[in-house]
């Protein structure tokens, strides 16, 4: 599947890699695995890395198929790491829409560690707990 999943329940982050050639199709699917899995909780964080995508392909339409709908929290940060401008400019425009929608907690990034150290607050980064 070019999109799979961890879940850090101590750190309340969903991890999230897509690869290879990537449609919305496969998205949409990542989502739905998600909601079917018991540890996912809709306020955890999550950082999705674009960083092994060979391919994309979304249109205009599929990116707004994509964002009608969310299955995290408008709280949620999430970090989207991408490597191309097309990738940046998608995500950007799925931001744009989310954000109508009240989800003002999607950030694009190119640097891996950048988005990690926003997608968690710093209290959360240590925690041990589950």
């Amino acid at each position: 599947m070019p999109a799979s999943y961890q879940i850090d329940k101590a750190r309340r982050l969903v991890i999230s890699t897509a690869s290879g050639f990537v449609t919305a199709a496969d998205i949409l699917a990542h989502q739905r695995q998600l909601l079917g899995d018991p540890d996912f909780d809709p306020t955890c964080s999550q950082i999705f890395y674009f960083t092994a995508v060979t391919g994309i392909d979304f249109s205009a339409d599929d990116v707004r198929a994509v964002a009608a709908t969310t299955i995290f929290s408008a709280y949620s940060r999430r970090a989207v790491v991408v490597t191309t401008d097309e990738q940046f400019g998608l995500v950007r425009m799925f931001k744009m829409i989310r954000e109508e929608h009240g989800d003002y907690g999607i950030q694009v990034f190119r640097d891996p560690d950048e988005a990690l150290r926003w997608a968690i607050p710093e209290e959360q980064a240590f925690s041990t707990t589950a």
